[in-house]
C-alpha cells in the first residue's frame, strides 16, 4: 500500500476490503512520506518491520528485489489525486498490478501515460469505482444489457452530499483540505471526487458512453478555490438523453448517489442509501422489487453477493468485490489459466482515463459559452 497511513479514511477501507475475502494478504507499504509515520502505522498493522518503507520508491525497488514466492503482487495506491499518477507508474514499470484511487491520477497528460504502460505492460490496473461492485447494480446492467428494459432513452443521476455547506478547509479538516486545494486535487472539486462516480455509474448501468454534454458549474461556498455542485446534461451514442447532478453543499444530504435508467418498455432505479434493493417500473405490469441474494436474480449478481437475502450488504462489501476479482484475475494468471468472465468485471484503466476526460469537459464546458462539449 502507498498512503493510508495512521488516521486515513480511505486507507482503512481499502485495507478492510482487500481483507475480506481471505485472497490479499497486506505484506509491505509505504503508507506515509514520514517515515516515522509509515513505520508507525506498519508496526498497528502487524507488518515485519523490514518490509515497513520510507518511501514508494524504496520499497517497489525493493519488493522487486524479494524472491517471486516472497514479493508483493499487487500495490494499492490511496494518497490524495495528485501523488496518484507516480507511484502508479513506477509499480507499472517494475511489473506490479495495480488498485488505485479515483479520480485515477492529477492530469489528463498523466492519464494517457499510464494508459500506454498498462498497454505495454499487459498488467491488471484498476480503479475504485466502488458503486459498480454493488450486486444490485450488476443486476440492473444485466438487465439493461439484455434488452429487458427496451432501448434506452432517459438517464438520470444524482449524488448530493452536504458536508461542505460551510468552508471546512479551514478548520484543519485534512479532507476536505486535500479536495478543495487545486494543487492536490486538480481542476476539479466535486465533479472530480464524486461526479466521476456518478458519470461512471451512468455509463456502467447502460452500457452507453457519453458523447456530448453541457455543464453548469458552480463554486458557491465564498473563498472556496473548486467547485462544490454541478448540473449536467447529457447526450449517449445511441441518442439517450440524460442528467448528471453533483453537489457538496446540498445541506443535510449525506451519500445520496441515485440513478435512475428508463428504456422503450421499463426503467429500473438504484440508490446507495438502500443499495440491497433495485426498483424496476414496467409500462404494462406492476414494479417488482428485486433484492440482494433474492431470487430471480442473474448469475454477475449473486457472484458479487455474499450473504443470504435481508442480510444486509453495503459499501464495504462493494469495495472488496473489485478487489476480489482483481486478485482472482491475478491468481488465474499465475496459474496459466483464463479467469471466469464474472470476475473480469471491475472498472478498469479505460474507466480511469474516462473519468478524467469527464472532468475536463464538464469544466471546459462549465467555462464556455459554447455550451455543448464533444466527449
Amino acid at each position: 500500500m502507498v498512503g493510508g497511513g495512521i488516521g486515513a479514511f480511505i486507507g482503512t477501507v481499502h485495507r478492510m476490503a482487500a481483507a475480506l475475502d481471505g485472497h490479499i494478504e497486506l505484506v509491505c507499504g509505504a503508507f506515509s512520506s514520514d517515515g516515522g509515520r509509515s513505520s508507525l502505522t506498519g508496526k498497528e498493522l502487524g507488518i515485519h518491520p523490514s518490509r515497513v518503507y520510507n518511501s514508494y520508491a524504496e520499497m517497489m525497488k525493493k519488493e522487486q528485489e524479494l524472491s517471486a514466492d516472497m514479493r508483493m503482487d499487487l500495490v494499492s495506491i490511496v494518497t490524495p489525486n495528485h501523488l496518484h499518477f507516480e507511484p502508479a507508474k513506477l509499480a507499472l514499470e517494475y511489473g506490479f498490478h495495480v488498485v488505485c484511487e479515483k479520480p485515477m491520477v492529477f492530469s489528463m497528460e498523466e492519464a494517457t501515460i499510464l494508459q500506454k504502460l498498462v498497454d505495454q505492460t499487459g498488467l491488471i490496473f484498476a480503479v475504485t469505482h466502488t458503486y459498480t461492485g454493488y450486486p444490485m447494480v450488476k443486476q440492473a446492467r444485466y438487465m439493461v444489457s439484455n434488452g429487458e428494459l427496451g432501448k434506452i432513452r432517459k438517464i438520470i443521476v444524482d449524488y448530493p452530499q452536504g458536508w461542505l455547506s460551510t468552508l471546512l478547509e479551514t478548520t484543519h479538516n485534512k479532507q476536505a483540505a486535500w479536495r478543495t486545494d487545486p494543487t492536490r486535487s486538480g481542476i476539479a472539486g466535486a465533479v472530480g471526487d464524486i461526479g466521476t462516480h456518478a458519470a461512471n455509474l451512468a455509463e456502467y448501468i447502460s452500457g452507453l458512453r457519453i458523447t456530448e454534454l453541457c455543464a453548469d458549474v458552480t463554486t458557491f461556498v465564498e473563498g472556496r478555490r473548486l467547485d462544490d455542485d454541478a448540473s449536467v446534461l447529457l447526450r449517449f451514442e445511441n441518442g439517450a438523453k440524460g442528467a448528471l447532478l453533483v453537489s457538496q453543499i446540498s445541506a443535510g444530504e449525506e451519500n445520496n448517489l441515485k440513478i435512475r435508467v428508463y428504456g422503450e418498455k421499463g426503467g429500473v432505479e438504484w440508490s446507495q442509501m438502500e443499495p440491497n434493493t433495485l426498483t424496476v417500473r414496467w409500462q404494462d405490469k406492476p414494479v417488482e422489487l428485486y433484492r440482494a441474494g433474492g431470487p430471480g436474480l442473474c448469475k454477475q449478481a449473486m457472484a458479487h453477493t455474499r450473504i443470504p437475502s435481508g442480510h444486509p450488504e453495503g459499501y464495504i462489501e462493494a469495495f472488496a468485490n473489485i478487489y476480489r476479482n482483481v486478485a482472482l484475475c491475478i491468481r488465474a494468471r499465475h496459474h496459466g489459466v483464463k479467469p471466469d468472465e464474472v470476475y473480469t468485471d471491475y472498472p478498469g484503466i479505460e474507466d480511469g482515463v474516462r473519468g478524467m476526460e469527464f472532468i475536463y469537459r464538464v469544466i471546459e464546458s462549465g467555462r464556455s459559452d459554447q455550451k455543448w462539449i464533444k466527449f
